[in-house]
Formats: structure tokens, sequence, C-alpha cells
């Protein structure tokens, strides 16, 4: 699914205050609203908005797993520029890649490899990706 010629999407966070511990780095669990953001991000630049799915298509998605690797520290100020490509799709899941770098010297903070599923969201019972939805993602990489 990953083409190496296409870029994936890229986020810019800023690390403030309230992301940080009391030594100015950024707290370990902030990395996955960071990652989340860039994800949310990245549907919605394709059309996809997670609230509408869920209002008018009844459908949501939920992490299933989700393995990050630190590999330097964010520190207070930082910009981050977050990336988020979908990489894989079976069935009802989806998987995603991601990777943090600081902006100011490219050096690579962070990587998230993870999959999510597509539920109902009455029931939270698995559901399958609508054709719509799966060209709006896939097709237009």
């Amino acid at each position: 699914m990953t083409d190496p010629d296409v870029q994936p999407f890229v986020w810019p966070v800023r690390v403030y205050f309230e992301d940080t511990d009391a030594g100015g780095v950024v707290y370990h669990a902030r990395y996955l609203n960071f990652f989340e953001r860039a994800r949310t991000e990245l549907l919605r630049s394709r059309g996809v908005e997670c609230e509408v799915l869920r209002l008018q298509h009844r459908l949501i998605w939920v992490v299933l797993e989700i393995q990050i690797k630190f590999l330097q520290a964010a520190r207070l100020d930082d910009e981050l520029l977050v990336s988020a490509e979908l990489s894989w799709f079976k069935g009802v899941r989806q998987g995603f890649r991601q990777q943090m770098t600081r902006k100011r010297d490219g050096v690579l903070v962070a990587t998230a490899d993870l999959s999510a599923a597509m539920l109902h969201a009455d029931s939270l019972k698995p559901a399958r990706m609508p054709a719509w939805l799966h060209k709006e993602l896939f097709d237009e990489q």
C-alpha cells in the first residue's frame, strides 16, 4: 500500500509546557496525542471527518494496538513534524505507520506502528469499510 514515491502526510506539533514533565521533557503519554492528531488530520486531508463518519454513517475507528519506539527526547518548545500514512488494509483492520521528527535538526524522535479497526458506532461490532471510504483512503495515495 505504501508507495515509496509518495510522501507521507505531515502535521506540525509544538511542545507546550503542559506536554512536559518537571524536567521539560515530553511526558511519554503525550506522544500518543501527537500521533493521534496526525492520523486525524491525515483522514481530514482525504475528506474523511471522524465526527461526520460517526453521525452520518454510524462508523467509528478504534486503535487495537500500537507499538511506539522512543528514540530521542522531545523537549519544551520543540517543533515536531509528525507523519502518518496508511500502510495496509485487511478486512475491518487498517494499519498506520508514523514518524515524529524534530524540525530544527531533522532528528527522528519516535516511531509508531498501529492497527485500527472500524466498528459500527451503535453496537461496537466490527464493520467492513464501505467502498467509497476505501477509495478515499487508499486509492488516492
